[in-house]
């Protein structure tokens, strides 16, 4: 009998930057926003499966919609209630996703505004297609 096999592979249509910072979540999203003009807003805690069978873990989520272009930004913490969002990536506190269509201009510009708060030691692009654990971002 021939065997026919399902390819999935999953729609990571984002941007992910990996940022790193003693902050807490609350302070920082202040900074970026006077920075970069935004208006973060903290919503309900991003709730997560890690571990099969385990309870959810949660993460510490900020929103916020660049009505011009319709872009969506989200600010969520990589440590959470009980483990790291991408356990891989441990030493990046925070990810900024910005879905929707963002140009190479405006992303450059952020990343380099992002860099020069004094208190964000690294702000980096991250291929999402790279990460193992990229599941988590899916939401």
């Amino acid at each position: 009998m021939n065997k026919k096999f399902l390819k999935f592979e999953i729609d990571l249509d984002f941007v992910l930057i990996a940022v790193t910072t003693s902050l807490k979540d609350y302070r920082i999203c202040y900074l970026i926003n006077k920075c970069l003009n935004f208006n973060f807003i903290k919503t309900d805690d991003l709730a997560v499966d890690i571990h099969a069978g385990a309870p959810q873990v949660y993460f510490s989520l900020y929103t916020y919609n660049w009505e011009a272009s319709e872009t969506d930004f989200f600010f969520i913490a990589n440590k959470g209630t009980d483990g790291y969002l991408i356990p891989e990536m441990k030493k990046a506190d925070y990810f900024m996703m910005i879905k929707n269509y963002i140009d190479d201009k405006d992303l450059e510009n952020i990343i380099s505004t992002l860099n020069r708060i004094p208190e964000i030691v690294a702000a980096v692009k991250i291929d999402p297609k790279k990460i193992k654990s990229r599941e988590n971002l899916l939401f």
